[in-house]
């Protein structure tokens, strides 16, 4: 008699194991603990064998039904259905031991933690240059010449960059997969030498002082839109990353206390950053508060202001007004910024190295937090305002003043 989900949930547990029949095999086990587990009897060259499909209510009725109907297809193709679900479970297993599935998890576990455009660019990595050729591969069969073999033809295409980022990228899937006890060792360690020294290239940067008087001139007059035009402003007087003022938010404001608090997740360090504002960065917030106060972003996108504005806006801008790659970046605001604060305004190194964000130490090894050195930072931060003022303003330029302490 066939079984029924009523027959199946009325069944009792007796003291010993008893089996209720379904059909064509299928039968359903019940345990001295009640236990209904489902079972399939078959007989292949004279010799009986038996299937486990699962537990009742986990496997249906319907869906155990289902997975006998399937194993009596092997048995009718010829094929014994023990073997043809191990070699399916064996199969899976090789697969959850590959490079991409560990890739994967890898990105999942870990990869909240990046930067979103660090994220982004390891996934792109990933996908397009190592899983074709390693993403299929056991991770803990691949040797050092695989992820060599890989490299190469990104090394041959000029872009060594790339093959160091890619290799430190799989040198961090390898790492997890030691730690998960999943590979022996990273075998990406025995590559160093393999690849050539990549060329240090610095952000473009306009850094003598008798250049920047026109250029911060030119961002005033600026006339590509009032939005990008605070944004270049701002850029000179808070040396931030691109990506941190870019995604600069109206709530991490304290214009009463004159700070910026940017939080770590924004930060390239993952640590919480303090900028002290000067006057003169008042002045365009407050420039700026009418065009965009009411929403979340001080840049917002032209096109949602639920984002905020592109990463290329501040470059195409520089392009517009006629800067080009090669004389001036975003990102060469800082290096302007850490030359003259050290070299023109005496500034000590550490304290401007600090409001740059880097990591910066005490002489006992410890990390400076984020208000260390606050008072001269602020003082800092005012001086560096008005002495932009001032080369906006004339063409006499100031003295060089012995570096303090």
């Amino acid at each position: 008699m066939k079984l029924s989900d009523a027959k199946l949930r009325a069944l009792k547990p007796r003291a010993t194991p008893y089996r209720v029949f379904d059909g064509h095999g299928l039968y359903v086990e019940v345990s001295p603990s009640g236990g209904r587990l489902w079972r399939w009897k078959f007989r292949r060259a004279g010799k009986e064998g038996r299937l486990a499909f699962g537990a009742y209510p986990d496997v249906s009725l319907a869906h155990a039904r289902g997975l006998c109907e399937a194993a009596r297809h092997e048995l009718a193709e010829g094929r014994d259905p023990g073997e043809v679900r191990r070699a399916a479970r064996a199969a899976e297993g090789d697969r959850a031991g590959t490079f991409e599935v560990i890739a994967l998890e890898w990105l999942a576990k870990f990869g909240q933690g990046l930067a979103a455009a660090t994220r982004k660019a390891n996934t792109d990595r990933l996908k397009r240059l190592v899983y074709p050729t390693l993403g299929p591969m056991p991770i803990a069969a691949i040797k050092p010449l695989d992820v060599l073999a890989m490299l190469r033809p990104i090394e041959a295409r000029g872009t060594v960059e790339t093959a160091h980022r890619v290799r430190h990228v799989v040198g961090q899937v390898m790492r997890y997969a030691v730690a998960t006890g999943r590979a022996e060792r990273d075998v990406t360690t025995d590559l160093r030498g393999a690849l050539p020294p990549t060329q240090v290239r610095h952000m473009a940067a306009i850094t003598d002082p008798v250049a920047v008087a026109p250029l911060l001139r030119a961002l005033d007059g600026y006339e590509g839109g009032a939005i990008v035009r605070c944004a270049l402003r701002l850029a000179p007087l808070v040396f931030v990353r691109p990506g941190e003022l870019r995604a600069a938010e109206w709530a991490e404001f304290d214009e009463a206390a004159a700070e910026w608090n940017i939080p770590g997740a924004k930060m390239k360090m993952r640590t919480p950053h303090l900028v002290p504002l000067s006057r003169q960065t008042l002045a365009v917030l407050a420039e700026l508060r009418p065009l965009t106060g009411a929403g979340r972003y001080l840049f917002p996108s032209a096109r949602s202001a639920a984002r905020p504005m592109s990463n290329m806006a501040i470059n195409a801008a520089l392009r517009r007004m006629g800067y080009g790659r090669d004389e001036l970046t975003g990102h060469g605001f800082r290096a302007m910024a850490r030359t003259i604060l050290d070299e023109t305004l005496g500034f000590a190194p550490h304290i401007v190295e600090h409001q740059l964000a880097h990591a910066v130490k005490d002489p006992l090894g410890r990390a400076y937090n984020r208000t260390s050195h606050l008072p001269e930072r602020r003082a800092m931060m005012q001086r560096w305002g008005d002495y932009l003022d001032g080369l906006k303003s004339t063409n006499v330029l100031p003295f060089p003043i012995a570096k303090s302490a």
